[in-house]
């Protein structure tokens, strides 16, 4: 089959401790890609086993291996991959042999006939036990629920990206389970496709039921970035203004008590909750002043715009 781009695509896989998959998907890649230019850019996040090893034994010109000085996680191991990848075009995959490389030109097809700037697959059939797919489950609703963003698997790793979108994505802590909802943010046009699933060929699962936690945890962090980066005085100053009027009421109360009917207020847990609230208030509102200060100079420092523009035109051209 002639290719669809004569482009350069990098293929990005995070490898941790994958020595018995990495030679066969290395196989099938190459078998999926033929015809196409286009590099391997395997990420070893310090892999306890041969991984690295196995990669460095099969001498093959087209994979590229960028070996980690200590396990950072899959995130920060897709971001380096990423960072190093050349390619026009940028897939990302796990290394378990679970996607299949085959759906890689299918989704590639979607992305050249636009206006697509990611296409993510949808596991079809998931050859996974319950400890994945019940937490994946929760995760998936949470998200659709929380972000409004009908994506109906967020957990696969099988995406392709243009490259402008794939080198703005910043990926941290546990964010590779929120890379779509990412390059949302980053203005792109997202299209879903059905994709295959296998088995794991080789090898133990990295994931169990503790995953829900760390979704739960990453989430929250994308919710205030997504609602409240630019304002977060909206976030915190509210709260803190609700939480000082609730204090001076309390104390308002306490007061009449104290001055009208002559009674004692001093033991009354009531009057330190009426001063707590005050407080908070008064720490949450001083939060939101310091965060609008270093977003102001996180955007003016590096010369950021706090919006992105997708393109021009001038007289119906588009330049």
């Amino acid at each position: 089959m002639k290719p669809l781009t004569d482009s350069l695509l990098s293929v990005v896989v995070p490898l941790y401790n994958e020595e018995e998959n990495v030679v066969l998907l290395t196989s099938k890649i190459h078998e999926a890609l033929t015809g196409y230019t286009y590099q391997i850019v395997y990420v070893d996040d310090f892999s306890r086993d041969n991984t690295k090893k196995v990669v460095n034994s099969m001498a093959d010109p087209l994979v590229h291996l960028v070996a980690l000085k200590k396990n950072y996680g899959q995130s920060l191991a897709l971001a380096a991959g990423i960072d190093y990848a050349e390619g026009e075009y940028i897939i990302t995959m796990d290394g378990d042999l679970q996607n299949d490389p085959a759906d890689i030109p299918q989704m590639l097809s979607h992305v050249m006939e636009g206006p697509y700037d990611v296409v993510t697959g949808i596991r079809q059939k998931r050859q996974d036990s319950l400890v994945k797919k019940i937490p994946s489950k929760i995760a998936n609703f949470l998200v659709r629920r929380v972000t409004k963003l009908d994506i109906k698997d967020n957990g696969c790793a099988l995406k392709v990206f243009t490259r402008d979108i794939a080198k703005d994505l910043n990926l941290y802590g546990e964010m590779h389970r929120f890379i779509t909802l990412l390059a949302h943010l980053e203005g792109a046009q997202i299209k879903q496709v059905p994709v295959k699933h296998h088995a794991r060929h080789a090898g133990v699962s990295k994931y169990g039921l503790e995953r829900v936690f760390k979704v739960v945890a990453d989430m929250m962090l994308l919710l205030f970035i997504r609602k409240y980066f630019q304002r977060p005085i909206h976030l915190f100053g509210i709260f803190g203004v609700l939480l000082i009027i609730l204090g001076v009421l309390i104390n308002f109360y306490l007061l009449i008590i104290k001055l009208g009917f002559n009674e004692d207020i001093g033991t009354r847990p009531l009057l330190i909750f009426g001063m707590m609230f005050i407080l908070a208030g008064i720490q949450l509102f001083t939060i939101g002043i310091v965060m609008e200060l270093l977003i102001r100079t996180y955007y003016e420092s590096q010369k950021k715009r706090p919006y992105r523009v997708k393109n021009v035109s001038v007289g119906g051209e588009v330049s």
